[in-house]
């Protein structure tokens, strides 16, 4: 049984199918019989789990499992307390509410890579770094919960999914490694 820590680089495909513009996973791991247990959008960065075992794959990713995962999240802005509480609870995103979770508003992590292409920056609106941990993981939840709180996402890099983080195994964009379990 395999599993692999990766960290997927912006703008690529969270998959190992071809895709007609962007480059996919395949591009990084060349690992027969893997596959990403969950995703990450391509405009998002970060840590990607994938393994060769179906029940494993099945523990990491599935909702009822309740596997926590760590958004640092680079937003437009400077967080209020209102927008702290309004994002850490029950937040009402039109298809689905999300569970409660936990926010803070913390300092640019200095472990972090630079992003390539850098976000837009623009001089007259600061921008800050929220640390977002939540048990569940829906189709751009994290994006739709700081826009609904006025905190536009600018940068999304999941640093963490249970145990593993990308702080305690440090991995470049497209760097990845085998770990035991």
């Amino acid at each position: 049984m395999k599993l692999i820590l990766l960290n997927k680089p912006y703008n690529v495909m969270c998959q190992f199918s071809a895709h007609l513009s962007r480059p996919t996973l395949a591009n990084y791991v060349n690992v027969p019989g893997v596959y990403p247990a969950g995703r990450l959008d391509a405009d998002s960065e970060g840590l990607v789990l994938l393994t060769d075992n179906g029940q494993l794959q099945h523990s990491i990713s599935h909702p009822e499992r309740k596997q926590t995962k760590t958004y640092l999240v680079q937003v437009e802005g400077s967080p209020s307390k209102e927008q702290l509480k309004k994002l850490s609870q029950p937040l009402n995103l039109g298809d689905f509410t999300t569970q409660a979770c936990l926010v803070k508003h913390i300092q640019a992590p200095d472990w972090i890579w630079p992003r390539n292409p850098p976000i837009r920056q623009r001089e007259e609106i600061p921008t800050s770094w929220l640390c977002i941990i939540l048990a569940e993981g829906k189709n751009r939840q994290v994006r739709r919960m700081t826009a609904a709180a006025g905190l536009p996402t600018l940068r999304l890099v999941r640093s963490a999914i249970s145990n593993f983080s990308l702080e305690s195994h440090p991995l470049l964009p497209g760097e990845w490694m085998e770990v035991n379990l």
